[in-house]
């Protein structure tokens, strides 16, 4: 998993509650495991039209945010279904970090294990990224996550809270598989004591 330190972008407004998962990647493409290649698909069915062609109005396809990596979205972001897929297709896409005033627990704890950083944030606050995100291609935001700091395109800073060890595990860049590949050597040497101690196994 790719390290989360600092992150500077243009962020996406997209104004809506209640955006579940199917509407982040809907089901028909939840066949394949791979991690890759969802990012086409990401809000297929608000950013396409039947025919694949898109959807002028719909933020991601308006060229200011095309390369968007951060999403400012509205409240209960992620609910619905448990599909890891989510997470996936947000990052293939290229975003990197959402803000949103409240999370659907799994996809939120989905994301950090794919490399996301999911901000809770006061709707207040929120608000006021949704607006600075309006403007387009100008609508850079800062995000250091060792400070926990947003700082938006007019200078102005918002503190964020994140749990500690999800925040290590971002920094460090450790998903669950980098977090037991980190007890190898005592994998190894617990694994050589069965082998003596019970040969029979």
């Amino acid at each position: 998993m790719e390290p989360f330190n600092k992150l500077e972008g243009v962020a996406a407004p997209l104004n809506m509650i209640n955006v579940d998962t199917d509407m982040i990647i809907p089901k028909q493409y939840l066949k394949t495991i791979q991690r890759t290649g969802l990012g086409k698909a990401l809000f297929d069915e608000m950013r396409h039209n039947q025919d694949g062609s898109e959807k002028p109005e719909f933020v991601l396809n308006k060229p200011a945010y095309r390369g968007a990596k951060i999403l400012v979205t509205g409240d209960n972001f992620g609910c619905g279904s448990s599909r890891e897929h989510a997470p996936w297709a947000l990052l293939d896409f290229g975003i990197r970090c959402v803000i949103a005033p409240s999370f659907a627990d799994i996809f939120y704890g989905n994301c950090f294990k794919n490399g996301i950083l999911p901000i809770k944030l006061p709707q207040e606050q929120v608000d006021k990224l949704m607006d600075d995100a309006s403007r387009g291609a100008n609508a850079i935001i800062s995000i250091d996550l060792e400070k926990q700091e947003i700082r938006g395109p007019d200078g102005g800073m918002i503190k964020f809270d994140v749990d500690d060890f999800r925040k290590q595990c971002l920094l460090n860049g450790w998903d669950d598989i980098g977090l037991t590949m980190r007890n190898e050597d005592k994998i190894t040497s617990f694994e050589a004591q069965q082998k003596t101690q019970t040969p029979w196994l």
